[in-house]
């Protein structure tokens, strides 16, 4: 089952499920508004993902903040503000990539078969 990691907000989330939903895909969807990940999840992430990835250098909250101008752990602030990151993010069996990718998901669903 593909889990998508993101926010009801995020357009790119809602086009993921929206895919997965016509295609008949299994998928668990976690809202960050909702409910944190636990550690196990992050270190899943972080094992398939650089933090740094993750980071959406582009958001209101990165500009904000200051993140461009100060020295900071990508690990321990996207872990600390979700606001940072590039969604959805999607797992599957070890396995993550960060956005929406219709190919991702769907070579994920041909390897699950």
């Amino acid at each position: 089952m593909i889990q998508i990691v993101g926010t009801k907000k995020s357009r790119e989330t809602a086009q993921a499920i929206r895919f997965c939903k016509e295609r008949s895909i299994a998928f668990q969807f976690v809202d960050l508004r909702a409910r944190s990940l636990s550690s196990g999840e992050w270190e899943s992430i972080f094992a398939a993902i650089e933090a740094e990835e993750l980071i959406d250098t582009t958001s209101r909250y990165y500009t904000k903040e200051g993140y461009s101008y100060r020295l900071y752990d990508p690990r321990q602030e996207v872990m600390a503000h979700p606001e940072l990151l590039r969604l959805p993010i999607l797992r599957f069996r070890g396995k993550a990539a960060v956005g929406f990718d219709a190919e991702t998901i769907l070579a994920w669903r041909k390897s699950d078969a």
